[in-house]
């Protein structure tokens, strides 16, 4: 939560209320970034107030998708990715990650907030892989009609999608739907990287994300659901899970368990485990 917001209308970007809290942005101020206001840190504080350990829902869910990513770009031959509610750039983006084991790799990121509209566009000038569209993300048929996506990835050869931290903000019972319709316009051999806000069903942990969901559903974000191992894993229909360590067999894990860096010495938080992520082959 370091930074200010800009302090005159000349520097909010166009189409930017900074009156409302942005999801992109409050992520952004978790993972210590500058682009955010003081809408967005009133609710980073009432968060942190309920859960002082918050940070690490977001530090955790970051670094599954750079884990992914890398186990992606070195152990398969897929060149393309579509980034789907991708947030504000941040250090080790997803095209940062893939292109550093293979640079013709082509990445389109799909956001529909101005703010990551804008500073994207503005970091991808020079990287004629790497393109920024604007869509609706929980709108299917808008991400994989659009021309500029189409243009760039070739839907007929495996890609990899990535849902990361995104269907928890979808509110209702529609995230399968949703998450059918992008699997079914997959290639086989395609890879989905997916991540949501979840509920262990152990009661000293769903404690704590009934805390954080409560702020976040009935608060002026009005969205950010923690959902079961059930229900998260009806989102991802039809693929075959890959493992996500060494000593367990497939399945959903705390983002933090997915393949960690190495051996942890201290015990991962209540917090950290109230997001889970899964990555899944289309065979």
């Amino acid at each position: 939560m370091t930074g200010a917001p800009p302090t005159s209308p000349s520097q909010v970007p166009v189409g930017v209320d900074p009156t409302r809290p942005s999801i992109a942005r409050i992520y952004d101020g978790f993972l210590g970034g500058k682009d955010h206001y003081e809408v967005d840190r009133a609710v980073m504080r009432k968060i942190n107030e309920a859960v002082p350990e918050a940070v690490d829902i977001a530090r955790g869910n970051r670094g599954f998708l750079n884990r992914a990513c890398r186990f992606l770009a070195t152990q398969t031959k897929i060149d393309q990715y579509l980034d789907c509610g991708s947030g504000l750039p941040t250090a080790e983006n997803t095209h940062q990650i893939v292109q550093r084991s293979n640079p013709d790799s082509r990445v389109v990121y799909v956001d529909n907030d101005p703010v990551v509209l804008a500073h994207g566009r503005a970091l991808l000038e020079e990287n004629e892989n790497v393109h920024m569209v604007e869509a609706d993300i929980f709108t299917p048929s808008a991400v994989l009609g659009h021309e500029v996506v189409r243009r760039h990835l070739d839907f007929a050869q495996p890609l990899v999608l990535l849902h990361v931290g995104t269907l928890h903000h979808l509110e209702g019972d529609g995230g399968p739907e949703v998450m059918r319709e992008y699997i079914d316009a997959l290639a086989p051999g395609s890879y989905v990287v997916f991540s949501h806000f979840y509920d262990p069903q152990v009661p000293e942990l769903t404690e704590v994300a009934k805390r954080i969901e409560d702020i976040l559903v009935h608060g002026p974000m009005g969205a950010g659901r923690f959902r079961t191992r059930d229900e998260i894993l009806a989102m991802l229909p039809g693929l075959e899970i890959v493992k996500p360590n060494a000593t367990t067999g497939p399945g959903l894990v705390a983002c933090d368990e997915w393949w960690p860096d190495g051996p942890r010495l201290t015990p991962l938080s209540k917090a950290a485990r109230c997001i889970a992520g899964v990555v899944g082959r289309k065979p």
